[in-house]
């Protein structure tokens, strides 16, 4: 009976454990090569990379006991230095948040929780809160292109939260070797898996409450990823 007992107590702690897990697709962009040689790289430090887009869709889980399954998160970001720079400082850094409208008041705030968590210090400072509909679209195939030696364009990923904020991007391939070195020479601003860097076809933000907005193209600025993150109340002490 002990070892039955045991059996149901460990079944029921995996279980529970499992359910606290959140886990989904996450796609950035940044207004710098992410995917770029040393020598490129220092030459945007302290004149690029100070705007940048964050986005989160949640398959599945829930954030301190708030389900979350199938809702979307995101965040612009304008910093005080070239992100990821590791020889000056972006902060404080303003973020406006974007919240999928479908979300209740209670999964707003687990929403935006769940990302200051994940993006710390570079969320700390939320200048506005915006609802807006959203969508992340990221392929398998995507993910899988990780190699970036193909000759074609590889798949295509999508983030888009209403007319505010958009991402297109797609898999790199031999014509965004420019100089032969690139590596990922920033890496993602979050904890996140199996991160792939990608081309940014548009990296787009147009709304208020940083001041500026932006629009790039064409730039190896993005990452596609997966993440599964503990969502528990004690995954925030």
């Amino acid at each position: 009976m002990r070892v039955q007992s045991l059996f149901v107590a460990l079944l029921s702690f995996s279980t529970i454990s499992f359910a606290q897990q959140i886990r989904g697709d996450y796609m950035e962009s940044r207004s710098a090569d992410v995917y770029v040689a040393q020598c490129f790289a220092n030459g945007e430090t302290g004149l690029n990379g100070k705007q940048a887009l964050l986005a989160w869709r949640i398959d599945s889980g829930a954030w301190n006991g708030v389900k979350l399954d199938g809702l979307h998160v995101a965040g612009a970001v304008r910093a005080n230095a070239t992100l990821g720079d590791p020889y000056d400082n972006p902060y404080p850094a303003k973020v406006v948040m974007l919240v999928d409208d479908r979300a209740t008041a209670e999964q707003r705030q687990a929403l935006i929780a769940f990302a200051q968590h994940e993006a710390g210090q570079l969320f700390e400072n939320v200048v506005e809160v915006k609802r807006v509909p959203m969508e992340l679209e990221i392929p398998d195939a995507a993910i899988a292109h990780a190699h970036v030696h193909g000759s074609g364009v590889g798949a295509h990923a999508m983030f888009r939260a209403g007319t505010l904020a958009r991402i297109e991007t797609r898999s790199l391939n031999d014509n965004d070797h420019i100089c032969g070195n690139e590596t990922t020479y920033y890496p993602p601003l979050t904890t996140v898996e199996t991160a792939t860097p990608a081309v940014a076809l548009s990296d787009v933000y147009q709304g208020d409450g940083l001041n500026e907005d932006w629009a790039n193209h064409g730039r190896r600025s993005a990452y596609l990823a997966h993440f599964t993150v503990d969502g528990s109340t004690m995954a925030r002490k």
